[in-house]
Parts: structure tokens; C-alpha cells; sequence
């Protein structure tokens, strides 16, 4: 009798359980149906929570490298990071957990995993997050002129061609759709879904026929650039030519490094780089094939390959001609298979800009024509702007020597560079605090110092996605005393400088606004004049990287 009884209690108490995850979250079984993301845990203990925030009251904790299934985001601010709800393959607890602490596959991209509801949390959207619609349902008859298509993965229908338009509903893979229309680049595909028009990025579609037969939809046109525009530069009008088009992918997060050599393939594999950066000082006159080794080693090694190309400075004293001689050689870059380029580097500086000439406006027309120059040989090959010097020496130099980063920025933005990139440029070389603090930096509190300072700056100023070109930690140890202006540095640790770059790449993959980092660097050795290279290198005097340790989870 007592055993009956007994039963019977559990019997209620699985029953309350199953009620209450079942308004504490609504997400669709259908969509779970279709296999979740797994990840892996990257901290000591991971906490699982009931909804999503630090605050929010834990439900167990998981061990370092216990692998997890997620089947969805969040889709809010301010909670201390992106919050992905799934359970460890164990099967329990099931709940929220923090992004930074868990490591996706390289392919993976955040925005692709359908928004939960959380029962009383308005979206960022506007009113409740929708769950994930029904992948089951079938499509409604396809019009004249129209195209059926089915998604490939998790995707978000949204009310506008743009990731920061709303979220209608979350699709699950193979949904069919109806496709009535697209933007002026095709990237984006109107939609019809269960009754409702939205759109969907076009790379996530299958299609039964050509997207480029579809009809642009009346406002989405790529607006074309005017021939002129008012902006004025220290040497006049700057010319502002239509944009060429692109089809570079920077749609999936991916990193790598800096590398004086190729000598450590191995070591950047199991760190998990798929990238290589090497930098190109170009003389007039130079032949782009004088690079073909670099770019074909960097494939052979199965890396890819970013360019930074910077000239001499007093070469922009050339003018136009100038310029365009710079245009040829990096389309002919991009004709030898280069994956990105960036074009130029810390244009805010004299030591890389002619003194008294320092310019965003200018500096934009030799993006302009570097940019038209690369997408009409090779539309694939990735255009970053150059990355600023990190600086808050404008006041005390003036502005004939150094142009603050962000007004330098911002001044690019003002000329109208943002047509000419797909990636604004960005370095991060001088924290000593790790990338999660946006305080406490014992110089001052001024942005550069912090990594979101960097990323929320640059962002905001340009509304283009942010590559770090160079993002790196000094550390004297195993190198003795630093140059005198790198003192800051002096307290820094190997072990720090570990930490902290793992922990950046995981901030970078979860923020959605960083598609691209190049650690500063793999492999340098000793001071180059007064820059101690040899003190950023992942790689130390004793041939250890422990920082290649934490990349790969270990």
C-alpha cells in the first residue's frame, strides 16, 4: 500500500516537472526533431540556468569539455552575453547556458539557431519572441514567375532584407517555402511562409530555379552611389564611383594569425586557424606575381590567405596616378587567389601617411578604387578597410601627425567608405585587462583599452561587420625588459596573455558583429626597433604556446 502510494507521488511530481518546463520556455519539439547544434564546454564549471541571465536561479552545473546539444538563442541585451538554451548529452539539467563558455564547430554561425520564447520577455524585435515554426507544413501554391525553395538549416524569416530587421518566426532545415521576389543583390529572398511574406538570407535557401530570375522587390534596389559626392578632403572633391559588386562570404566566424612564416602549420591547425595573414609592403612598379608564392603556399598548407598592403607613404604624394597603380596591384592579388585583402594600414598615423596629409576623405579614395579594382577581377576575394592605429593622441600631437581611431573612423563613414569594404578593419594590441571587462583598466578607462571598446566603436560608427586584422596580448616573459613605450605591458603573463586570447575569439564568434580575427602574432621573434613583436607571439622563446592550448579547448 505504501509502495502504491509512493508511485503514485512520483507519478505527480514528474507531471509538475513536465508543466513547468513547459511554461518556462516555448520552444517547438519539431524544430529539436531536426538535430540539435552540439558544443562543447570550455570553462571549469558551466553553469545551466532556468531562463537566461547571471541572475537567473542555476539548475546544475557541467564539467569542462562535456559536450551539449543547443537547440536555440535568445534574442535580448543586456544579459551578460548571447544565451543558448539545450542540456548536456546526459540528457539533464535542460536549460540556459552562457555562449562565451562553449565552443562550436568552425562552420557554426549564432544567427542561424531559431529565437526562443521565454515566457515575459519581450524581443528586441518588438512583442514575444516567436517559437520555431513547424517545418512540416507545406507551402502554398508557387505563382507565375515565382520559385519554390527549402531551407538548408536552422534560419530566421524576418520582415525586412537585413539581420537587424524582426524575427517573424525561426524555420527549421528543408521548410518549404514560396519565392515570389529578392533584393537588388540577391542576397535576400522574399519569401511566403504559412500565409506570411518575409524574407530569408539567400545562402540558406535551396532554389528550384535561378534566384536571379526573381523579380527585385520595389525598395530593396542596391542603391547605386552618386558619381560625386560633397564631402572635401584636404586636396578637394572626393570622387565616390559606384560600388562594384561583391560575393565575399563573411558569414562564418573563422580566425588565424599573423605569421612570419609557414613553419607551423600544424600548431595553427590544432589551434583551430583556418586563416594566415601576411603583410605587403608594395613598391611602384611592383608585379602582383612576386606574391603568388605567399598566396600558393598559404592554399597548400590549407590556409587561407589575407594581404595587408600597405605602400611607402611618400608615394601618395603620386595622386591619382598613384592610386590607381595601387588598384592594379591588388586586383591582381585577387586574380592570384588572394582570400581578403586590406588595403593599406593605420592611414590615421605619419609613420604610414604623409605628415600634414592624414585624411579619412582621401584615404576612401584609395579604398574606392582599390575595392572596384579587386571585385571586378575576383568578386569573392574579402575587402577590409585598413584598420586605424588605436590612439588617443589626436590633442597632443594634432591632427597633422594622428587622427584619433574613432574620429578617423567616423570620418570614413562621413566619406562614404562603407560602399567600398566588407569589412571594417580594426586593431587590438594594447589590453591588459582580459576582453570580458569593459572597466578597470588601471591606465584609464578610455575605449581602446577594452575589446568591446573596440568592437562597439567601430560598429557603430561604420554599421559594417568589424575584422580584427591584428588583435593581440604583450607579455615581456621569456623576452626581459620592454621598449619604454610599452611599459604598460610589464605585468602581463604567458599565461594571461593565453587566457585572454582564447577568451576573445570566444567573445568575437558570439557577438555577431566580428566575422574575422588575425591574431597578432603566430610567431614573431625578438624587437623590431622600439616594437617588440617577439612579445605578442603566441608562440614563446621556449617553442611552447599555451595560448594554441586554450584555442583548442585544452
Amino acid at each position: 500500500m505504501g509502495q502504491g502510494l509512493m508511485q503514485r507521488i512520483t507519478i505527480f511530481l514528474l507531471i509538475v516537472v513536465s508543466l513547468f518546463s513547459a511554461v518556462s520556455i516555448h520552444s517547438n519539439p519539431a524544430v529539436q526533431a531536426q538535430g540539435p547544434v552540439q558544443a562543447r564546454v570550455t570553462t571549469d564549471r558551466l553553469a545551466i540556468r532556468m531562463r537566461p541571465g547571471i541572475n537567473a536561479s542555476p539548475l546544475g552545473t557541467i564539467p569542462l569539455d562535456t559536450v551539449v546539444n543547443i537547440t536555440g538563442r535568445e534574442d535580448q541585451q543586456g544579459n551578460g552575453g548571447i544565451w543558448v538554451y539545450g542540456s548536456p548529452e546526459s540528457g539533464s539539467p535542460t536549460g540556459w547556458m552562457l555562449s562565451d563558455y562553449l565552443r562550436f564547430s568552425p562552420d557554426f554561425v549564432m544567427n542561424n539557431l531559431p529565437v526562443l520564447t521565454v515566457e515575459g520577455v519581450a524581443s528586441n524585435t518588438g512583442g514575444t519572441n516567436p517559437a520555431p515554426s513547424n517545418p512540416s507544413n507545406p507551402p502554398a501554391e508557387v505563382p507565375a514567375g515565382g520559385l519554390s525553395g527549402r531551407t538548408t538549416g536552422l534560419v530566421n524569416f524576418r520582415s525586412g532584407p537585413s539581420t537587424s530587421a524582426g524575427i517573424i518566426a525561426g524555420l527549421g532545415a528543408n521548410t518549404l517555402v514560396v519565392l515570389n521576389g529578392r533584393n537588388g543583390d540577391g542576397t535576400w529572398l522574399q519569401a511566403v511562409y504559412n500565409g506570411q511574406t518575409g524574407w530569408l538570407f539567400a545562402s540558406l535557401v535551396s532554389v528550384s530555379g535561378n534566384k536571379n530570375s526573381l523579380p527585385v522587390v520595389p525598395g530593396t534596389e542596391t542603391a547605386p552611389a552618386p558619381t560625386t559626392n560633397s564631402t572635401t578632403s584636404s586636396t578637394g572633391p572626393v570622387s565616390a564611383p559606384a560600388a562594384a559588386y561583391s560575393s565575399a562570404n563573411l558569414r562564418v566566424f573563422s580566425y588565424g594569425a599573423h605569421v612570419s612564416s609557414f613553419a607551423h602549420p600544424d600548431l595553427m591547425r590544432y589551434a583551430g586557424m583556418t586563416w594566415a595573414k601576411v603583410q605587403i609592403r608594395y613598391g611602384r612598379g611592383q608585379d602582383p606575381s612576386s606574391v603568388a608564392g605567399t598566396i600558393n603556399d598559404a592554399h597548400a598548407k590549407g590556409f587561407r590567405i589575407l594581404l595587408g598592403v600597405v605602400g611607402f607613404p611618400a608615394d601618395i604624394n603620386g595622386g591619382e596616378a598613384y592610386f590607381d597603380d595601387y588598384a592594379k596591384f591588388v586586383a591582381g592579388l585577387a586574380g592570384l587567389g588572394a582570400d581578403a585583402i586590406e588595403v593599406w594600414n593605420e592611414p590615421n598615423i605619419d609613420r604610414e601617411w604623409p605628415t600634414g596629409q592624414i585624411d579619412p576623405a582621401r584615404y576612401t579614395q584609395l579604398l574606392a578604387r582599390a575595392y572596384n579594382a579587386i571585385k571586378s577581377t575576383n568578386p569573392g576575394t574579402i575587402v577590409i578597410s585598413a584598420a586605424p592605429a588605436p590612439t588617443g593622441a589626436e590633442s597632443a600631437f594634432g591632427r597633422e601627425r594622428v587622427w584619433n581611431d574613432n574620429t578617423y573612423v567616423a570620418g570614413m563613414a562621413a566619406a562614404g567608405a562603407g560602399r567600398y569594404m566588407d569589412c571594417v578593419g580594426a586593431h587590438y594590441n594594447e589590453g591588459i585587462v582580459s576582453p570580458r571587462q569593459t572597466s578597470g583598466d588601471p591606465r584609464d578607462n578610455y575605449y581602446t583599452r577594452y575589446f568591446y571598446g573596440m568592437v562597439n566603436t567601430y560598429y557603430n560608427a561604420i554599421r559594417k561587420p568589424v575584422c580584427f586584422t591584428e588583435l593581440g596580448y604583450l607579455t615581456p616573459e621569456g623576452y626581459g625588459n620592454l621598449p619604454g613605450a610599452f611599459g604598460w605591458a610589464v605585468n602581463t603573463t604567458v599565461a594571461q596573455q593565453a587566457q585572454w586570447v582564447a577568451d576573445a575569439i570566444r567573445l568575437a564568434r558570439s557577438s555577431g558583429k566580428v566575422p574575422l580575427v588575425i591574431i597578432w602574432n603566430m610567431d614573431f621573434t625578438g624587437t623590431f626597433g622600439d616594437d617588440p613583436m617577439g612579445g605578442y607571439a603566441l608562440i614563446r622563446p621556449d617553442g611552447s604556446c599555451p595560448a594554441c592550448d586554450r584555442l583548442a579547448g585544452r
